[in-house]
C-alpha cells in the first residue's frame, strides 16, 4: 500500500532543497573570504594608467641583447640564468594571497652566467619579482614558485 503525496511531502521536499543550496553557498564564501585577501591592485584606475608604461619597458628590454631566465632549484633557492657576465639580480618574494610578509632576496654568483639565491623559500606558492642588472640597464622578470 503506497501513500498518497501530500503537502507535507511538497514542503518537506523544497525546505531540504533549500537547506543543501544555503549551506553549499555558506560553506564556497566562506572558502572564498578564507582564500583570497580580495585585493589584486589597490586602484585599478592607476593600474590601468600604467599600463602602456609597462609595455614600453618590456618593450625596451628586448633591446638590451641579452636575456635572462628564472627557476629554482629543489631547495627552493631562486636561480637566474643570464647570456651576459657580471649580471647582478635581487628580488622581492611575495606571497600571492598577502598572507606572509614579503621576503627581500639576494643572489650571489654561481658562475659568470648564473646567480642563486642565499635564501631558500619558505614553502608555499610564492610570486619572485627580480630585477636583474647589468652596465647601468634593468630587466623586470617574474617567476611564481609552488
Amino acid at each position: 500500500m503506497t501513500r498518497p503525496f501530500t503537502g507535507r511531502h511538497m514542503t518537506a521536499i523544497l525546505i531540504g532543497f533549500f537547506a543543501i543550496v544555503l549551506a553549499v553557498n555558506i560553506t564556497m564564501a566562506r572558502f572564498a573570504i578564507g582564500t583570497f585577501s580580495g585585493t589584486v591592485v589597490d586602484n585599478s584606475y592607476v593600474a590601468s594608467q600604467k599600463f602602456n608604461g609597462w609595455l614600453a619597458a618590456a618593450r625596451k628590454q628586448k633591446t638590451f641583447g641579452w636575456t635572462a631566465q628564472v627557476s629554482h632549484d629543489p631547495s627552493r633557492h631562486a636561480l637566474v640564468s643570464v647570456d651576459a657576465p657580471g649580471a647582478v639580480a635581487r628580488a622581492i618574494a611575495r606571497h600571492p594571497l598577502g598572507r606572509a610578509a614579503d621576503i627581500p632576496m639576494r643572489f650571489v654568483p654561481v658562475d659568470a652566467w648564473h646567480l642563486r639565491s642565499v635564501q631558500a623559500l619558505p614553502p608555499g606558492r610564492w610570486t619572485l619579482q627580480i630585477t636583474v642588472g647589468r652596465g647601468g640597464r634593468e630587466m623586470r622578470l617574474m617567476e611564481i614558485v609552488r
